[in-house]
């Protein structure tokens, strides 16, 4: 029996998804007349641009995550993983729980937010070998992997080992490799010196970049800059180059550098989701296409945003970058004319510029261009810090993260290497 009130379904909770399900909330709260279901794989939003700061252990695990159910009372959450979209009896095929049972859900409006994928390109082993930053568990396993280097080339029994033990390898030159090797290189050279048979200059860190210089969305300028600062701070880089093959013990560089490592951190490509290729509606590059309504044309009702789309630049006809502060935007302006779908009134057309980048690049420096002014240094580090911190989720998590950034300035970083190998579906042992 059809439902007197229009079912929207959100596919995905990341900046995209949750926004829009935020944007609902306030109209349910003011007493919109629509049943909403936001639908995500973890009960959490993970605020992305701090990721690299909990694998670097500034900041504690849960900071940068707000759990859904606090962030939404009105909006129904189902946590779930999407199995199967069906455009034609508007149906979406779920799984859920530890036997991943399945569920249906109709719907009369679908917000597709699912992001992205990491891409390896094919590159033979590099799936089962490198290490992503794309989710909060990407980061907890990065700075336990840190960690237990350190703590086994500290040994004897580590010092035939000890050279791919000390050698971290980053590939990608944008804001997601900058930001995580300027990380990781900050955290491996103060903790260091707590291990008596560790010395500073065994570590060897470097970056892999296939453009000329590092941050190209910042411009050359303020990338040469951030690739000038992370080189006086002992980070290799090379610029022009690419990853061509990897094995258990080396990987091997476009210029012909051989690095024996066992850490290589991949960010260096994204892959739309692949259940949009299952999807009957025309794409570009693996992303959909909409109109400047965030619509999928032929298919009404159905929405797409963030990383999953190809949002037209009306100004241009370019599309829009698929980044954080684009993808809250689209999110909200999909719940927006979703309301006004369902109200029969004025769509308005996605519209919207950049207003700044910014990156952390180590050492209290960094890199930022706003509204078309460049800054850099400890003004740009701290402009970085200061905006995140007012775009967190929820004052609790704001109160939490000043908190970690000021006992960060105070304390040396945590070395507490986690155990976290034990399955939730196998018993515990009963041998004594």
């Amino acid at each position: 029996m059809p439902t007197a009130k229009p079912r929207v379904l959100i596919l995905g909770g990341g900046f995209g998804g949750m926004y829009a399900a935020l944007e609902f909330e306030r109209a349910l709260e003011q007493g919109a007349n629509l049943d909403v279901t936001l639908v995500n794989h973890d009960n959490f939003f993970l605020f992305t641009p701090m990721l690299h700061e909990v694998a670097a252990s500034d900041l504690d695990v849960t900071n940068i995550v707000s759990p859904i159910r606090k962030l939404l009372c009105k909006v129904s959450f189902f946590h779930g993983e999407v199995e199967a979209v069906d455009l034609e009896q508007k149906r979406v095929g779920l799984s859920h729980g530890h036997d991943k049972h399945c569920h249906a859900l109709p719907y009369d409006h679908l917000v597709l937010a699912l992001g992205a994928t990491t891409n390896f390109f094919d590159i033979p082993g590099l799936a089962t070998r490198a290490f992503t930053m794309k989710t909060l568990s990407d980061a907890i396993v990065l700075r336990n992997h840190l960690i237990a280097n350190l703590e086994e080339a500290d040994f004897e029994c580590g010092a035939s080992l000890r050279t791919g033990l000390l050698n971290f390898v980053v590939a990608g030159g944008g804001f997601a490799g900058v930001e995580t090797i300027a990380a990781m290189n900050d955290f491996l050279r103060e903790a260091v010196r707590f291990f008596a048979h560790l010395r500073e200059d065994m570590l060897r860190v470097i970056l892999v970049s296939a453009g000329p210089v590092i941050l190209p969305e910042l411009g050359e300028k303020l990338g040469s800059y951030a690739q000038r600062k992370l080189t006086e701070q002992k980070v290799e880089i090379h610029a022009h180059c690419k990853v061509t093959s990897v094995t258990d013990r080396d990987i091997t560089l476009s210029d012909g550098t051989t690095v024996t490592t066992n850490t290589l951190v991949w960010t260096a490509g994204i892959s739309p989701h692949p259940l949009l290729g299952t999807l009957p509606c025309p794409k570009d590059k693996g992303r959909l296409l909409v109109n400047e309504y965030l619509e999928v044309p032929g298919w009404p009702g159905v929405w797409a945003l963030g990383d999953c789309a190809m949002v037209p630049d009306r100004k241009t006809g370019a599309g829009h970058p698929p980044t954080a502060q684009h993808a809250l935007r689209e999110g909200r302006l999909a719940a927006q004319n979703i309301l006004a779908t369902v109200r029969q009134g004025w769509k308005r057309p996605f519209v919207y510029s950049t207003i700044g980048l910014l990156a952390p690049i180590g050492k209290r420096t960094g890199v930022a261009n706003i509204l078309g002014i460049n800054f850099s240094g400890f003004i740009a580090w701290w402009l970085w810090r200061t905006i995140y911190l007012l775009k967190l989720p929820r004052f609790e998590k704001k109160v939490l993260v000043a908190l970690d950034w000021t006992l960060d300035v105070l304390f040396s970083k945590d070395l507490v290497h986690f155990r976290t190998t034990r399955s939730l579906s196998s018993p515990p042992s009963t041998k004594p």
